[in-house]
């Protein structure tokens, strides 16, 4: 079972944040591929298994950012 997931993620600014956030969550098990886009204050996981979203919340706070919850 794969999927991607979409979350809203606020204090990102630059590239240098979109890498901090994109390597704390390619750490969580499961997690195939991360793309963080500063811009549209986003980041999307793709993964192999199911992903507890306050294990990415905690990995994103870890990068010094906030989660605000998974985007519409």
């Amino acid at each position: 079972m794969s999927s991607t997931i979409t979350y809203t993620v606020t204090g990102m600014s630059c590239g240098h944040c979109e890498n901090s956030v994109s390597q704390e969550l390619a750490t969580l098990a499961g997690v195939t591929e991360v793309s963080a886009d500063a811009k549209a204050g986003t980041v999307t996981v793709s993964t192999s298994a199911q992903l507890d979203d306050e294990l990415v919340r905690a990995a994103v706070d870890e990068a010094g950012y906030e989660l605000v919850g998974r985007a519409a």
